[in-house]
């Protein structure tokens, strides 16, 4: 498929405290890249009551805000807006070339991609993952593309996905155990085996359009995490094991890192306010031609 897909996305966090909070500093990572074939056209973010908001890079290329709010207020509302045009990824090929795990093997002996090789805080070894990849017969292949394909059906078919089964700081271990999770969880796993390969792999934050009709809106929440791997030749691939696809189109990246920890959507500390629920509402509407889909998130 090819042509132009623009999406309108609204995502919304509303904090509500049992109490009011006399001062908050937050971190937020809700800006959507513009890189590799994503167009940026439009990012804004707002809050009430009104906040100072400033921008800055990390060292993964992801853009962050750091929202100050220094006076009393009983919650905090943050929408972030912005208008996209998705990559429309490249065909890939069958296998690829003779030498590709040579070369994916030497990258580990150097510091490039260091942060994506190593074990991070929510994608490490333990062994019920150990148990996991022998019981189903999971192993590297004689190719790198041919086996992250396979791993991705895999994690798909052992896994079921079921939103409020794990949490944000949810370890592997937890899906390993139950079966059941969410595209986080589904991204942790992968990445976890993946670097166990050699294979560099990070986590992807981001939007998944279900609808691929114009002017029709997303049901539900519509964010969601991937992984990419790097492999010779291709760069960095996506793949989305949670609904066993590669990523297209219906994807919009937000920010890249080690794993959820590095590009959660918002963090921060605040003095006073008690017991603190928040509510999350994302609105994704497309804008050109598409197919219609129906992915879980």
């Amino acid at each position: 498929m090819t042509g132009t897909v623009r999406y309108e996305i609204e995502h919304v966090s509303r904090y509500r405290y049992a109490f009011p909070a006399r001062e908050c500093v937050m971190l937020l990572c809700l800006k959507p890249r513009g890189d590799r074939g994503q167009r940026l056209l439009n990012f804004e973010i707002e809050t009430s009551p009104s906040a100072s908001v400033t921008g800055e890079t990390d060292c993964f290329g992801n853009v962050r805000h750091v929202l100050y709010l220094h006076r009393e207020h009983d919650g905090l509302e943050i929408t972030a807006r912005s208008t996209v045009e998705p990559a429309f990824p490249e065909p890939l090929p069958e296998r690829l070339g003779a030498g590709a795990w040579r070369e994916l093997l030497s990258w580990g002996e150097s510091v490039d991609h260091w942060d994506f090789i190593r074990p991070s805080a929510l994608a490490r070894p333990s062994t019920l993952l150990d148990e996991f990849v022998s019981g189903n017969g999971i192993e590297r292949t004689d190719d790198p593309l041919e086996g992250l394909l396979r791993l991705s059906r895999e994690l798909h078919r052992n896994f079921s996905y079921v939103p409020g089964s794990t949490s944000a700081a949810s370890p592997i271990d937890d899906i390993l155990q139950s079966g059941r999770g969410v595209c986080q969880d589904y991204a942790h796993v992968m990445i976890a085996i993946t670097r166990s390969w050699g294979i560099p792999a990070r986590y992807v934050s981001g939007y998944l359009s279900e609808t691929g009709r114009p002017g029709e809106q997303a049901v539900g929440n519509a964010t969601h995490a991937w992984v990419e791997c790097l492999l010779p030749d291709l760069g960095w691939i996506g793949f989305d094991p949670t609904n066993q696809s590669l990523v297209d189109q219906r994807h919009v990246r937000i920010a890249a890192g080690r794993d959820y920890q590095d590009v959660s959507p918002t963090r921060g500390v605040r003095q006073g306010g008690g017991e603190t629920s928040l509510e999350v509402d994302v609105q994704v509407i497309q804008k050109g031609a598409g197919e219609r889909t129906s992915p879980e998130i």
